[in-house]
């Protein structure tokens, strides 16, 4: 698939171009410098064309510091792995001296690059477009990002570059989205590095590091994956305002947006309360979930302790001791793609739907070994259930007294439909309704 790749130095708008191109708001976008750390994937479709967009990190030659090397480096790989360049920059400050350093290092490393003149928002901004036609690339297109301005031109001029796909990868399987979640510095992003091979996202040993929620699609074994990134969940008194509150929020709206997500522990700290609320954001969202010990490399161990460290994990869950968990290492690959099967499991349960026949055996007998409790002098019957809904799966079940049934109930029913089919990892729910019996002549 064609890959069309933005850089330019920082706060020159890309993430809004991103966020334009993409007809999705996907970057974090904010006016001050240095917002988009990693590279951000999206898979964009325009009719029959496909094509990878990758926003970046501003090119700060200069930048001195641990994290702006980081920065500068993902940029420098998405130079090297795109088709297609999107050289940002902005007409309002003119062509400084940090644009001309990386139009030189575009005309060393670079196949095919377009200049995109930003913040063109008028007529009046127009002429001062035409200085970076000194970047020494043919083809300079002023538009404004954050109003739409010249975006036709542009959206023209990279259908021209990219092909048509052909049918069959148009209708190939959608991929599993995965969202991995977490208390901030637990390892997600060193986690999708090492899934991918390659240091896609930047690692650093300070917490906040990740702020947009970074979309990296990947294929192990034939199956495709979009594995999303989020900032760390921090507890709500201690988030800052700013970039890192809306860091926050969007990392929970990822959450509706994925199918299944990986909640991340460090295992050297053990589960916390504040693991135990992303949980609840996750099932209590309707996702699918896992439970992932990150660092359980540096622990002092023996073949018991997974088991024991499980066991005390799910005693304190409660009514999610369901969800599977799997220590794993980050640093070293320790069971890293064991992850996969487990999505793919909990995928599948997730999108499972029953046959009626055998939702309705499994009713009777769960009946059989406890039936509803005697409520207000009344004992509700409960005539015969059915799934009415996947993904997560919900079930309705007609009853002659639904609003004598109890919570506890409920519970009990849920539990032994898991027991039975089970759901491990995918939240149930049931609904009860009143059975209409037919009207008398």
């Amino acid at each position: 698939m064609t890959v069309v790749a933005i850089v330019g130095r920082p706060n020159v708008g890309k993430s809004t171009l991103f966020n334009r191109l993409a007809r999705k708001r996907l970057a974090i976008v904010e006016d001050v410098p240095g917002v988009t750390r990693d590279r951000n994937y999206a898979e964009v479709r325009w009719g029959d064309r496909r094509f990878t967009l990758v926003d970046t990190g501003g090119l700060d030659f200069a930048a001195g510091d641990e994290m702006g090397e980081n920065v500068r480096r993902q940029a420098e790989h998405a130079v090297a792995e795109a088709d297609t360049i999107l050289f940002a920059v902005d007409a309002r400050e003119g062509m400084l001296p940090a644009d001309e350093e990386i139009a030189r290092f575009l005309r060393k490393r670079a196949r095919d690059v377009l200049v995109v003149v930003n913040k063109v928002d008028g007529p009046r901004w127009e002429p001062a477009a035409l200085e970076f036609h000194a970047s020494g690339f043919e083809q300079v297109l002023p538009v404004s990002a954050e109003h739409g301005l010249g975006m036709n031109e542009l959206i023209q001029t990279l259908e021209d570059r990219i092909p048509s796909a052909p049918p069959e990868e148009l209708d190939e399987q959608q991929p599993i989205r995965v969202a991995v979640l977490g208390r901030p510095n637990v390892g997600k992003s060193s986690l999708i590095n090492r899934i991918l091979g390659e240091e896609r996202l930047v690692v650093s040993a300070v917490a906040g590091t990740t702020r947009d929620p970074i979309l990296t699609p990947v294929r192990i074994q034939g199956r495709g994956y979009e594995l999303v990134d989020t900032a760390g969940i921090r507890r709500k008194g201690r988030v800052e305002v700013g970039v890192e509150l809306w860091s926050v929020l969007r990392a929970i709206r990822v959450i509706q947006r994925s199918q299944v997500c990986l909640v991340l522990v460090d295992a050297t700290e053990g589960l916390t309360d504040q693991d135990t609320r992303i949980l609840n954001l996750v099932l209590g969202g309707g996702r699918g979930a896992i439970l992932g010990l990150n660092k359980w490399d540096i622990l002092e161990k023996d073949e018991k302790s997974f088991d024991r460290t499980a066991r005390e994990i799910r005693g304190r869950l409660g009514p999610h001791a369901h969800v599977p968990i799997l220590s794993l290492s980050a640093l070293t690959g320790q069971r890293v793609f064991r992850l996969f099967e487990l999505v793919d499991g909990v995928y599948q349960r997730w999108t499972t739907r029953l046959p009626t026949p055998e939702v309705n055996s499994f009713l009777e007998a769960a009946l059989q070994k406890l039936p509803p409790p005697v409520s207000g002098g009344k004992r509700a019957r409960i005539y015969y259930m059915t799934q009415v809904g996947v993904a997560p799966p919900l079930f309705a079940a007609f009853a002659s007294h639904p609003e004598g049934i109890p919570v506890s109930y409920e519970r009990y029913l849920i539990n032994r439909l898991r027991d039975t089919f089970g759901f491990e990892g995918v939240p149930v729910s049931i609904r009860f309704r009143r059975r209409e019996r037919p009207a008398r002549r």
